[in-house]
């Protein structure tokens, strides 16, 4: 293990907090797939579809904040008010940043009691682009932080009011962003009960081309195309290793280096937090020897190719801002074969305060797994890693590709067309993680073949959507006074 790697976190404990608990360990599956659905419409007596409709908006909820103050209590100082800043953008951004908020709000509503592996944060700004490792580009779920056994329908409600909340801030009208809600949440529900249809392996394997979904969502609507997701596949083949390479790196000799650019990428010489920074090259190398030992012996021959040159701390997403993430530089065949891994830090989902703890050993592992169960195709190089840090604290990373063909989509200018599209495209796959790791089935049924359940969660992501507004409002209001760290 390794020792040593320590970094101080925030002095301001937090105070204790009691969750509610959700149980999602005592649903039974059926091998009778007749008995799997007269039991998802068994749950409707728990949890009526028409119950999922219902948030009462609180105003003024400054303990929720608190919640955002505990996850920060555990993260980078030096980068709080980076975090704080980044979620201040927007009250989409905010919505991004919350996703414990939400899981503890929805710890207190109706629960199916029908499990699955869940992605735990499945917004929008959380389903993507990337490459196979046959080279072909996949549209997919792309963010695994959160991912944990759940209840299934805090996915989707997550997803709903993602597209509601993005809406609001694109300047989309109400009956659009209604409609969009409404067709993401049917796709789910459509594509839900198609894979419970098929053959455990068809569903297994079936994802969505990149290639082939061009032509489906960039439908003519009114006169008008959607070039979206186009955009962001011409994007997504450039970004590869070499690309990060060309951007995040200059050449010092024979040896590719990581450029300074703080506080988003700074080269661990420059780390003035840590004393010996030969000593932390030293264990940043230990950490990446022991992510090796978590890859299969194919991949292992592949890394074992590569050369390491150097490493940075380098700042990631919104919410995630705050958590340690390095990347490391190697090359392969020569100077002009560069990989750069990403070494990002897993801490215990949003999900095990309300469901359970994870039953892997360390978080890295779990999100490792958990993608590997709900994404259609992972990273060829993803893997994970931990080590003890002088304070005693456990500290787990995952390791992937930095750029592996990655794109992202421009949520901050989507139109009406390209917003519903975009919702549809990522029920779509969410149903696809469901159906690989929960009872299908039992989903299907529950939802039923009417549109009920549609129309109480395009009610709900309307109410949600206000909450988040309502608590945006006291999120600024404490940067302004100064309670929270801002970057300018």
């Amino acid at each position: 293990m390794l020792v040593g790697m320590s970094e101080k976190t925030s002095t301001a404990a937090p105070q204790p907090r009691e969750y509610p608990q959700v149980d999602v360990g005592s649903w039974v599956e059926h091998d009778d797939p007749r008995q799997r659905a007269r039991a998802g419409i068994a749950a409707r007596a728990k949890a009526p579809l028409e119950s999922h409709a219902i948030w009462q908006v609180r105003e003024g909820r400054r303990d929720v904040i608190g919640l955002l103050e505990e996850q920060s209590a555990q993260r980078v100082p030096d980068l709080v008010p980076l975090r704080y800043a980044r979620m201040s953008a927007s009250a989409f951004t905010f919505y991004r940043g919350t996703a414990l908020i939400m899981a503890n709000d929805l710890a207190r509503t109706p629960v199916t009691g029908i499990p699955v592996q869940a992605v735990g944060d499945a917004h929008i700004g959380n389903f993507g682009i990337f490459r196979s490792p046959s080279a072909h580009l996949v549209f997919d779920i792309n963010d695994f932080d959160e991912t944990a056994t759940g209840p299934w329908e805090w996915d989707i409600k997550r997803l709903a009011v993602s597209v509601e909340v993005c809406g609001r801030a694109n300047g989309i009208k109400e009956k659009a962003r209604r409609a969009a809600v409404e067709r993401c949440v049917h796709t789910y529900r459509n594509r839900i009960d198609q894979f419970s249809k098929m053959d455990y392996l068809e569903a297994w394997y079936d994802h969505l081309d990149v290639e082939h979904t061009l032509d489906r969502y960039e439908s003519t609507r009114d006169g008008r195309k959607n070039r979206t997701l186009r955009a962001a596949a011409m994007k997504a083949r450039l970004k590869d290793s070499d690309a990060a390479a060309a951007k995040l790196a200059h050449f010092e000799g024979d040896r590719l280096c990581f450029n300074s650019a703080p506080p988003e990428l700074v080269p661990i010489d420059e780390l003035t937090q840590y004393a010996d920074h030969e000593a932390l090259r030293e264990r940043i190398d230990t950490l990446l020897a022991n992510y090796r030992d978590s890859l299969y012996d194919d991949r292992r021959r592949v890394l074992d190719h590569y050369r390491f040159h150097d490493a940075a701390r380098k700042v990631v997403g919104v919410g995630s801002v705050g958590q340690r993430a390095w990347v490391a530089m190697y090359t392969g065949r020569d100077i002009d074969d560069p990989l750069i891994l990403q070494m990002k830090e897993a801490t215990a989902s949003v999900l095990e305060r309300f469901c359970g703890k994870s039953p892997y050993a360390t978080h890295g592992e779990r999100v490792v797994q958990g993608q590997k169960l709900i994404q259609s195709t992972a990273d060829v190089m993803l893997g994970w890693s931990s080590f003890i840090a002088e304070d005693g604290r456990p500290r787990d990373y995952y390791v992937r590709q930095l750029w592996n063909g990655k794109g992202s989509i421009d949520i901050d200018h989507l139109n009406d067309l390209a917003l519903s599209d975009l919702g549809r495209m990522c029920a779509w796959c969410l149903a696809h993680a469901h159906a690989r790791t929960g009872d299908s089935t039992a989903i299907a049924n529950y939802l039923g073949g009417s549109d009920e359940f549609d129309r109480a969660i395009a009610s709900f992501a309307v109410s949600y959507a206000d909450q988040t507004e309502e608590d945006y409002k006291v999120f600024k209001s404490l940067i302004k006074k100064g309670v929270l760290p801002c970057a300018k």
